[in-house]
């Protein structure tokens, strides 16, 4: 595939961003990226994803697509003669992967806004419903060391990009990831070896200080 434009419309803490940034890098694409300024969004954002005007938005050869599950799926589908594969071949467990890709954006990421977002009641209620997430993603990977097996997969992607705000977490919501899911941690430092992972994801402390001033904009300092 010659000539092709691949342009990432993206913003540097967004762990839905991450997704795509390892997707690609697995697959060795090469691609433009983009940084977005989401207080002031550039046209191009705003052409290649206007129902939602929200980043990341992969453009194909002019073409956008949204949503960083969708698009991590389009990259493994367009490019799936280049290693390595990040879904599995069989249906059921393919299945089984996007049921849990599922899952990771429908809880995790609101648990882990609340644990920034709020104070008192609310915010040690969003702690252990977001340390119960945790220990249910555990189950899931069970004794394996990637979420698919033995090979670093589609979960893992859509999961690791997390684990960059952990840091932020613990801070806010006093707690420490690794007393709690030590299995979880593991999983997450033997991802961070991977070139395409530690090379994706911003350090942890980065990405406490941009909360720190976002809690100032939101007047929770």
């Amino acid at each position: 595939m010659a000539n092709e434009e691949v342009i990432l419309l993206d913003f540097w803490p967004s762990m839905f961003g991450m997704r795509l940034r390892i997707a690609l890098a697995e697959k060795e694409i090469k691609y433009e990226y983009k940084e977005e300024d989401l207080r002031n969004k550039s046209p191009l954002l705003l052409q290649m994803n206007p129902i939602h005007k929200k980043i990341p938005v992969l453009i194909h050869n002019g073409k956008p697509i949204c949503e960083s599950i969708i698009a991590v799926e389009y990259i493994e589908e367009v490019w799936k003669d280049k290693a390595p594969n990040l879904l599995p071949s069989d249906p059921y467990d393919r299945a089984q992967a996007r049921f849990w890709a599922d899952y990771i954006d429908k809880k995790l990421y609101d648990f882990g806004r609340k644990l920034w977002t709020t104070k008192g009641e609310e915010q040690e209620a969003a702690k252990k419903d977001f340390i119960e997430c945790l220990k249910v993603l555990e189950g899931a990977l069970g004794d394996k060391p990637y979420f698919g097996g033995e090979s670093f997969g589609f979960v893992d992607i859509a999961l690791i990009g997390y684990y960059s705000w952990f840091y932020a977490y613990e801070t806010f919501g006093n707690f420490s990831t690794e007393a709690e899911c030590p299995k979880f941690v593991a999983w997450a430092k033997r991802c961070m070896q991977r070139e395409s992972v530690a090379k994706s994801l911003p350090d942890q402390p980065k990405v406490l200080e941009f909360v720190k001033v976002l809690r100032q904009k939101f007047g929770l300092e």
